[in-house]
């Protein structure tokens, strides 16, 4: 267990926490470390793995052992592969490696072998191979790779030198290597800001079975609800346990804040009346020994600090856009490929055909590098691809993506940039924006030289929502936000009566804003009314394939139910979205015990391949999966059980409808 003990931190003369005291168990305690911007969450962390040195008080660790995931690197990655990198989490068992491979070939070279020498380098060679032994060292390379592959790396991503890759993608690696280490307490500092939706999802599973404690700092409010067992939230430098979820605690502390100010305004009322006694009687001689009495319990009396202000519920609307026609944007079947290093690379082969209707909210969803940035420029036009794309009437176009903080004017002020984008805006709406992303005072007054990637960032999407735009197209618009940011973004997108085309990992921003989500990978959309959860419950049940597929985009067919983007030929017998042959044309040979015999068979089918779906699953969950290289295997298996599962479903569905059918006539 780690102990705070009346820990004391201040930054050039300003205290960031007083007397801040908290135990931190090491046994499967899952917290999340709350706060807002400022709070200081980060220096906390740093406080715990003792990075950060303390003004007073005492950080007592013990023998617990503590990892630590900043928000950014501060390591160059040097020579070292994908793998070699994360294999670094077992220092211990590559240095025994090489010290027995050394003794090994020493005894090779040996040539007297009833010497002492000998003996002696054969009793070295079995303490080291006892040591490897106890340490597992056969699994750390399954285990290395299953762990890296569970964050998105694909097995030709091992070999490559590390330096070759993006930021993010080094620190899904210092990720990877520190799940690796299993220490007794996991810190994680934003942990999924790099991740796609897949990886968190799996983050999410390992950490579930996780034996240790995790403490994590995220902004990301699934992550909070579905993983944690307690809520730490440090603010104005005091920390306050919640047990629960992040959605309990954001209830209790309604009910305690409303107490802490109850409390604070009696202490406050009795301290004004001690006062004013002091005040009235302070010359009187009688008095005199009343008067000491009431000063000595001022001084003695420990002062309830005042609680936070009420949030003050910040809302901002975006300019009225003009009104496009129903059809927004189109894509023909489309092709794209780009120029790899070892060759080209096909994002889409033959996808499509796509449309984009007016009032639509599209959520593109996808593992990193599926190419939904790709598809987003494609959409808005700024990307060459093989296949045509057309807009519709009246149609004015914004488009969000993080390298657009670049191109801000840097000698300007943040209050000049955005007045800049809208000068008949009145200041009072631009600050209500601006303190909304979390700029707020006299920072407005920044210039934006000064600012740093994510606060360019944010000036950069404030911008964009406030052009006069009828189509939104936002690319990872949530990644410097917070979570408050997050839902005045949130509001505001669900008033918008534009189309907004959205890419995002975070699945709670998806789930209340989406109408409908685009899965890309593999080359392909596959497209899905309903939000991200809709979608997923879709997949894992087997009713996504049944999804009709959109004939043509030029139909301008409303439904808005396109499936996989591949047409169907009049010769196929069943089509490529995976929906069975309709009861007219597949059943009408059968009798109806026959048909009543296939769907009983059918169902029964159904149900034995359900029930081997949920072993998987709790084989999948089981982090023995991740230690002896099974999760690829059981992955495939899964995979081609849900392949199955999704025929099945719509045959059922079908030979149901004709069963009753028959007995209706």
């Amino acid at each position: 267990m780690i102990h705070l003990q009346n820990v004391s931190v201040m930054f050039g003369g300003t205290p960031i926490f007083t007397d801040l005291s908290w135990a931190i168990p090491d046994e499967e305690q899952r917290i999340g470390l709350v706060g807002p911007n400022g709070a200081g969450k980060s220096t906390l962390l740093r406080v715990i793995t003792g990075d950060q040195e303390v003004e007073s008080g005492r950080v007592d660790r013990g023998a617990t052992t503590v990892g630590y995931l900043e928000q950014s690197l501060n390591e160059q990655p040097g020579d070292a592969t994908v793998r070699e990198a994360a294999l670094q989490a077992f220092d211990e068992v590559l240095t025994l490696e090489a010290r027995e491979k050394k003794i090994t070939a020493q005894l090779e070279r040996a040539t007297d072998y009833e010497s002492d020498s000998y003996a002696k380098l054969l009793d070295r060679l079995n303490r080291v191979q006892e040591q490897l032994n106890a340490r597992d060292a056969h699994r750390i390379r399954s285990q290395t790779e299953a762990t890296l592959a569970g964050l998105g790396f694909q097995p030709d991503d091992m070999e490559r030198p590390l330096k070759s890759f993006s930021g993010g993608w080094r620190m899904r690696v210092a990720l990877a290597k520190l799940l690796l280490q299993r220490p007794d307490v996991l810190l994680l500092d934003e942990p999924t800001n790099h991740l796609d939706i897949d990886s968190i999802a799996w983050l999410e599973s390992y950490l579930d079975s996780y034996s240790g404690t995790v403490v994590l700092v995220s902004h990301d409010r699934y992550v909070l609800d579905r993983m944690v067992t307690q809520i730490a939230e440090l603010t104005r430098g005091r920390l306050s346990l919640y047990d629960g979820s992040y959605s309990y605690y954001l209830e209790e502390r309604k009910e305690r804040r409303a107490q802490w100010k109850a409390e604070y305004e009696n202490q406050q009322k009795r301290i004004n009346e001690i006062e004013e006694f002091i005040s009235r009687f302070r010359y009187n001689a009688s008095k005199a020994a009343q008067v000491q009495s009431r000063i000595k319990k001022l001084e003695k009396m420990e002062r309830i600090p005042p609680p936070p202000d009420a949030e003050d519920r910040i809302s901002f609307r975006f300019p009225d856009p003009p009104r496009s026609g129903r059809v927004v944007l189109e894509l023909s079947s489309f092709s794209k490929t780009y120029a790899g290093e070892n060759g080209p690379v096909q994002v889409f082969d033959n996808a499509g055909p796509l449309a984009v209707e007016r009032g639509d909210t599209i959520a593109l969803v996808g593992p990193n590098g599926a190419g939904k940035s790709t598809l987003a420029r494609m959409l808005r036009g700024t990307e060459a691809f093989e296949g045509e794309r057309s807009e519709g009437h009246n149609v004015q176009l914004a488009h969000f993506a993080q390298h657009q903080a670049d191109a801000l004017p840097m000698d300007a002020t943040i209050m000049q940039t955005v007045r800049g984008v809208s000068p008949s805006t009145p200041d009072t709406t631009l600050r209500t924006l601006l303190g909304a992303f979390l700029f707020t005072g006299d920072d407005v007054f920044k210039e934006i030289r000064v600012l740093s990637g994510g606060e360019k960032s944010r000036v950069a999407l404030a911008c964009t929502l406030l052009s006069p735009a009828n189509v939104l197209i936002l690319d990872e618009p949530t990644n410097h936000l917070d979570i408050q940011s997050k839902d005045v973004l949130i509001e505001a997108i669900q008033q918008y009566t534009g189309t907004c085309i959205i890419v995002s990992h975070d699945r709670y921003f998806l789930d209340e804003v989406s109408t409908h989500t685009w899965r890309v990978g593999n080359g392909d959309v596959r497209i899905f009314h309903g939000p991200y959860s809709e979608m997923q419950w879709q997949v894992e049940h087997g009713t996504a394939a049944a999804l009709d597929p959109e004939p043509d985009a030029s139909s301008n067919n409303s439904n808005g139910t396109a499936s996989t983007a591949h047409e169907t030929s009049e010769s196929d017998t069943t089509p490529t979205n995976g929906t069975a042959p309709r009861p007219d044309d597949a059943f009408a040979d059968l009798n109806s015990y026959e048909v009543r015999q296939k769907m009983e068979a059918t169902e029964e089918k159904i149900m034995e391949l359900e029930a081997q779906k949920e072993e998987l699953e709790s084989d999948m969950a089981d982090p023995a999966a991740l230690e002896d290289g099974a999760m690829r295997s059981l992955t495939k298996d899964y995979q081609a059980l849900e392949a199955e599962l999704a025929e099945l479903y719509p045959t059922w569905e079908a030979l149901t409808e004709h069963v009753m059918a028959l007995e209706d006539a």
